[in-house]
């Protein structure tokens, strides 16, 4: 029996679909840019655009009071675990009580690579180091925008907004990793307390570890002040990512620094998105501990 396609039909099946992709769109908008806490948007001269954050407050905020400060990239992902640590290490006292906030990538263009990579590295990652000679040279990542927009618009922002104590944390998975790592040795200032979940140090050849290693090796004394770094990467990752990771710790252990101190774990048989909800406690349990001393 032949079914008789008309025009009302077809009408309808269009705006079925469309109505159906915006509802997909809606969705995606509201799990990727849209938190549970408090939602701000900042203009930023810096990227010239504006930019989104998330700000989650202790449950008993109170505005007279100085928090410890933690900004982490990638927005809402892993952002539920933090909440459960930080309420969990509230209720035990083990540790302050801080402000999170949390800064996700744009929603309608892929900007993740352009902010987390540093300057010295393709956005478009490679294993291997660059030609001498390219003739097509690639775009490097802008992590260096990135980082002058954290520090010369979104903390000032959050000074005026808050009372923020001297303690302050930068944590990144994966390339927000790198991030982390490129933030420790160009601005070891900037934060006393650095996250790196997974950080994806093998970029070009291990150009992240290699400027890391050179940092610790010739400029150690840069790291004028009391600073933890914590390390982790899943037993299960791929073998860059364990090689980066072993490159990292050996550096580290190679040239150690007084005011630098640093923790790493591997969660045996993690797998790359694994790491980070088995790492937030351990990180928030070591800086309390360091901040304590």
């Amino acid at each position: 029996m032949a079914i008789k396609i008309t025009k009302l039909y077809l009408t309808n099946l269009a705006l079925a679909i469309v109505i159906l992709v915006l509802g997909i769109l809606a969705i995606n908008y509201y799990n990727h840019y849209v938190s549970a806490y408090t939602d701000i948007t900042i203009n930023s001269k810096v990227l010239n655009e504006s930019r989104k954050v998330f700000i989650r407050l202790p449950t008993d905020y109170n505005a007279k009071k100085a928090y410890p400060l933690i900004i982490k990239t990638d927005g809402n992902f892993n952002l539920d675990t933090w909440d459960k640590a930080l309420t969990n290490q509230a209720k035990s006292e083990k540790g302050n009580k801080a402000i999170l906030v949390s800064i996700p990538n744009l929603f309608f263009k892929d900007t993740r690579n352009r902010d987390l990579v540093p300057p010295y590295a393709r956005q478009d990652v490679n294993t291997q180091a660059r030609l001498d000679h390219e003739t097509l040279p690639e775009a490097n990542g802008e992590a260096d925008k990135f980082l002058a927009f954290i520090e010369t618009e979104l903390l000032p922002y959050l000074s005026a907004k808050y009372k923020l104590s001297n303690n302050r944390v930068l944590s990144g998975f994966s390339a927000g990793g790198s991030f982390v790592l490129y933030t420790l040795h160009t601005k070891p200032e900037l934060f006393n307390g650095y996250f790196a979940f997974s950080p994806a140090a093998w970029y070009d050849d291990m150009t992240v570890v290699n400027n890391v290693d050179a940092f610790l090796t010739a400029q150690a004394n840069k790291v004028k002040s009391p600073t933890y770094l914590y390390l982790s990467v899943g037993g299960a990752e791929h073998p860059l990512m364990l090689k980066a990771f072993n490159n990292l710790e050996t550096a580290l252990t190679t040239n150690p620094n007084n005011n630098l101190v640093w923790q790493s774990a591997i969660n045996e048989g993690a797998e790359h998105s694994d790491n980070p909800p088995l790492s937030v406690a351990k990180a928030l349990a070591g800086y309390s501990a360091f901040i304590k001393k």
